[in-house]
């Protein structure tokens, strides 16, 4: 294949202008709201999936966490559905870029550190340096634990980023292998096109289970703050 392995990666362009703020508003059009007194089955499924999600990862909230919530649900919800429109021919996957997920992980990750640094001044402090270490040791710790903070909105972004990137990457090389071995053995092709099913199946649900995992850190990093 002549197309370069990295060209599904690049931002798109009309007109010689980017298109992604476009491409990153449409997710929203999926999760319409209703004003109706009895909504139709999808609506009714988006919202027993939503009110789902919300109850499991807010349980572990107090009051000051459970406000959260919205822009929780909100996250996921973007995320999730983002990542399945990219499996779709010819689109594009924003998450792929790390630029666009530190741009969600740091703002998100800074609230729940300032919020306990308000709430909770003295516990928060202290995870700097754990109760009974040794005096040689307390300036090396107090760095480690530092550098420890400051790397969770990058390992966040990074996490999502590389799942998403490697499987994108997988589907297009199988991809050109299927075509490649069509004139050279069919069988083989065959074999090969079921494995690039098999892996899309599986993509489907790492898109769901990225979205999750990256929703639920920030939840956690806010449960560990309020």
């Amino acid at each position: 294949m002549n197309e370069n392995l990295f060209s599904s990666f690049i931002t798109p362009t009309m007109m010689g202008l980017p298109i992604v703020t476009l491409i990153i508003m449409f997710p929203s059009m999926l999760f319409p709201s209703t004003n109706r007194l009895i909504n139709n089955r999808l609506i009714a499924i988006q919202q027993w999936i939503i009110h789902l999600t919300s109850k499991q990862m807010m349980a572990i909230h107090n009051q000051t966490g459970q406000k959260w919530s919205l822009m929780l649900m909100s996250l996921i919800l973007f995320i999730g559905s983002t990542n399945l429109l990219g499996l779709l021919p010819h689109s594009f996957t924003p998450t792929t870029q790390l630029s666009m997920n530190l741009g969600m992980a740091i703002p998100l990750w800074a609230g729940t550190v300032a919020l306990g640094f308000r709430h909770k001044t003295k516990a928060s402090l202290a995870h700097f340096l754990p109760q009974g270490t040794p005096i040689p040791l307390i300036p090396m710790l107090i760095i480690i634990e530092t550098i420890s903070l400051f790397i969770q909105p990058m390992a966040l972004a990074v996490r999502l980023t590389a799942n998403i990137t490697a499987g994108h990457l997988l589907i297009h090389l199988i991809g050109g292998a299927t075509l490649a071995l069509m004139s050279i053995s069919t069988m083989t092709a065959l074999i090969t096109f079921a494995i690039l099913i098999l892996l899309t199946i599986l993509e489907f649900a790492v898109a769901l289970i990225q979205a999750y995992v990256f929703t639920l850190l920030v939840s956690l990093y806010l449960h560990d703050n309020t």
